[in-house]
Parts: structure tokens; C-alpha cells; sequence
């Protein structure tokens, strides 16, 4: 984990300098091992960060409220992939408060999105379209902000039920993201690319219950080199081969999935593993050797991790 923070007395700008390099930390472990594994840097860190109410008065101040800000904004990110909805909701909200007191439009802009996955993912999405709606302000969003919007509000409005215009909103994300990165594209903006377009193509696709169209998508997305999160677009596409009756790929992909399933850092993504395994293994048109598959993958995912109360 990050070395211990500096004492208020060595100044604002030092604890911003150290919630900075926490940040760098946690992303870098959630990259490379996936959230479960980041859980426990998460918790030493926060148990480190320094409060930072004290230093409103102080020059700097602002500017370590907003680390601060990004630092609680990615822990919530860790802590919703790795299945802690409640404590990822808390730190959401309080990334959102450090935000606005510093007035770091941007991180508040990127919990907004978190905030508006982590609301699609639990089942709400009436709170998932008004968070992603949220984001915008006075001024036009740059390309790839504006693309990250649309995904959002398609997202939820297919699980509203709507069909044109969620299909409507990803062609216009699309679109935006042809527009290239600008200088105006935040930091945090950098994993919005090719391939994370294309899995939530088919994940909104697959929503839409549009197999032809969902399952290309999402196997170019789950096939492609990227971090450890996105072993999700592999299970959003057995969910869609299961639930298109394409029991032979499906087969064949838990061949592909299970012998890593015990390894896979992303809760969000075992959870789905898991249901699929359970709707495919009780399915009465499966052929005997799809459910045998979907036995061996169930036995093959690791236990739900426990977060130990702080």
C-alpha cells in the first residue's frame, strides 16, 4: 500500500502529493489483479487518508479535497466491481461531497457515471438514467465524456424496457467516439476505447435480447488484450449464447472460462458467471453436455469475499 501520509503539518500539498500517488496504487492493482485483490489496498488506504476538513483554510486546501475526492471515487469504483454495493455507494457519496467542496467538476462528473453503473447494476434504473443525466452542464462535453453519457442512459433505458431509443443513444456514442480524443478529455477518460465501446454495444444489445448482433460484439470485446475488469464482456456473452439457445458456443466457451474462473478478480463478473450457470443448467432445451458444462463452471468460481467491517 502507499506509505503513510504526512502529518497536516508538512502542508496540504504533501497529502495531496501522497492521495495522488494512492490513486496511481489502487488503479494499478485493480488493472492488473482485478478488484477482489484490490479490496485489502483499499481498506489500508482509506484507514490512512487524511481527514481533510482542516485544510479548507489552508493554501492547498481545495486542491487536496479534490485528491481526496478522486481517491474515494476510485475506491468506490474497486469496491462496486468487487461486489461491496453498500460501502461502494458510501464512497460514491462521499466522493461526490469532496468534489463539490473543492470544486472539481470533473471527478464529480465521473462518480456521476460510476454512481449511474453501480444504480443499472443493483436494479435501479430510474437512478441510473437521472445520475448519467446529471453530467452534463452549460457547456458541450467533450467527445469522449459525451460517449460514456449515452452508454449510460442506454444502459438504463433498456432495462426500462425502451428498444429504439437505446439503440438510438449507442449509434450517437458511437459516433462520439469517432470524434477522437480532444485536450479537453479529462484524464480519468482513458479507458473509453475500441474495445470497451464495442462490449457495451453488445451488452445493450443483449438487453435488447438482439442476439445476431449482440453476440459478435461481445465476443470481439471478450477476445480482445485489456484489463482484468473486463473479463465481464465474457460473461455477458455466454449470457447472451445461453439465452439464444447457442448451446454448442456456450460449451465451448465455459471450456475457455472455467479452468481461470477461480482467479477472476471482478465480482460483478462471477456474479453473472454464476447465474448463467444456474439458468443453463436447469434449462430444459439444453443438451445434457451444455448443463454438465455449466455444473463444472459453478464449481469453478471462486467463493464470494467478505469485506472485514473498518
Amino acid at each position: 500500500m502507499a506509505a503513510p501520509p504526512p502529518a497536516y503539518q508538512e502542508g496540504a500539498e504533501a497529502a495531496e502529493r501522497w492521495a495522488r500517488a494512492a490513486v496511481e496504487q489502487l488503479v494499478a492493482v485493480d488493472v492488473a489483479h482485478g478488484a477482489t485483490a484490490a479490496v485489502p489496498v483499499v481498506r489500508d488506504t482509506l484507514r490512512a487518508a487524511p481527514y481533510p476538513w482542516p485544510e479548507l483554510r489552508r493554501p492547498g486546501g481545495t486542491d487536496l479535497l479534490s485528491a481526496l475526492a478522486e481517491l474515494y471515487e476510485v475506491a468506490g469504483w474497486i469496491l462496486f466491481d468487487a461486489g461491496h454495493y453498500r460501502q461502494a455507494h458510501r464512497m460514491n457519496a462521499r466522493a461526490l461531497a469532496l468534489a463539490g467542496r473543492s470544486g472539481d467538476h470533473w471527478t464529480a462528473r465521473f462518480v456521476l457515471l460510476n454512481h449511474s453503473m453501480l444504480a443499472a447494476h443493483t436494479g435501479r434504473p430510474r437512478a441510473a438514467l437521472e445520475a448519467a443525466s446529471r453530467v452534463r452542464g452549460r457547456r458541450p462535453l467533450p467527445a469522449r465524456v459525451a460517449g460514456i453519457v449515452l452508454i449510460r442512459q442506454a444502459h438504463a433505458l433498456a432495462l426500462l424496457g425502451g428498444h429504439a431509443r437505446p439503440l438510438e443513444l449507442i449509434a450517437r456514442a458511437q459516433n462520439r467516439f469517432l470524434d477522437g480524443v480532444s485536450r479537453h478529455d479529462p484524464p480519468w477518460a482513458w479507458w473509453m476505447d475500441q474495445t470497451e465501446l464495442l462490449g457495451h454495444r453488445g451488452w445493450v444489445e443483449a438487453r435488447l435480447r438482439r442476439w445476431d448482433r449482440a453476440i459478435p460484439l461481445l465476443y470481439e470485446a471478450a477476445t480482445a488484450p485489456g484489463p482484468a475488469y473486463r473479463h465481464l464482456f465474457t460473461a455477458e456473452l455466454l449470457s447472451a449464447l445461453t439465452r439464444a439457445g447457442a448451446w454448442r458456443e456456450a460449451e465451448a466457451l465455459i471450456g475457455r472460462i472455467a479452468p481461470g474462473a477461480a482467479a477472476i478478480g471482478s465480482v460483478r463478473t462471477t456474479e453473472t458467471l454464476a447465474r448463467t450457470a444456474a439458468e443453463l443448467r436447469g434449462h430444459p432445451d439444453a443438451p445434457p453436455a451444455a448443463r454438465d458444462a455449466a455444473v463444472f463452471l459453478h464449481r469453478s468460481l471462486p467463493p464470494r469475499p467478505l469485506l472485514r467491517p473498518r
